[in-house]
């Protein structure tokens, strides 16, 4: 009998990190069966808002429930703006989209109307920021059918890992505005008020 592979590193703070986080999630499952969410051939629009010349910024809504298979399209109203991925790619982002999902970086949207979409075929939940205003806690959550991924996982949960030694953390402005994937999966889309915070560029994100 061939020896029996171990598990690496990584995988054991996965591991951890699911068993911490996959007892809140359980009770999502039911209430998303309840929840409105969008079918695999709509298009869901997130508008990305500015008022008081960039004082207060927000993704409306800023969390959205849709099937495998959705399309999520950004549009400006004001300011400038992203959607960006949270991904090793975009900057050396954390990873918080599913591993099979493709990551996409909108490149900055300066005028009114302007727009940016993708198509999420992977079930999972998507996190992104908006390279400006990430500090200012400009940010949006999506859930692709069933909840799970690294985006379900703590924010931190590949430190110690030293493969990842090099990915940014999420800073704490924008984990306090992260919408709760239970609350997602009860309500299907969730607004939430605007946050304050001036543009900042970031380097190396805003490539389309």
């Amino acid at each position: 009998m061939s020896p029996k592979a171990m598990p690496s590193f990584s995988d054991k703070l996965a591991r951890r990190a699911v068993l911490r986080t996959g007892g809140r999630l359980l009770a999502g499952f039911a209430a998303a069966r309840l929840a409105p969410r969008a079918d695999a051939s709509e298009v869901v629009t997130i508008r990305m808002r500015s008022v008081d010349g960039g004082a207060h910024v927000r993704f409306d809504p800023i969390g959205v429930l849709v099937r495998p298979g959705a399309t999520i399209r950004w549009v400006i109203d004001s300011d400038v703006h992203t959607a960006t991925a949270y991904h090793p790619d975009n900057d050396r982002h954390a990873l918080r989209i599913p591993e099979a999902a493709a990551p996409w970086d909108s490149g900055y949207l300066v005028d009114p109307g302007d727009a940016f979409e993708t198509t999420l075929t992977v079930e999972g939940v998507y996190d992104y920021f908006c390279a400006p205003h990430e500090l200012a806690g400009m940010v949006g959550r999506i859930v692709v059918g069933a909840p799970g991924g690294p985006g379900a996982l703590p924010f931190d949960y590949f430190k110690g890992d030293p493969d990842k030694a090099a990915w940014k953390s999420v800073p704490p402005a924008a984990r306090a505005a992260f919408p709760s994937v239970e609350q997602i999966l009860r309500r299907g889309r969730l607004r939430k008020a605007m946050t304050a915070g001036r543009p900042r560029r970031v380097a190396g994100i805003g490539r389309s």
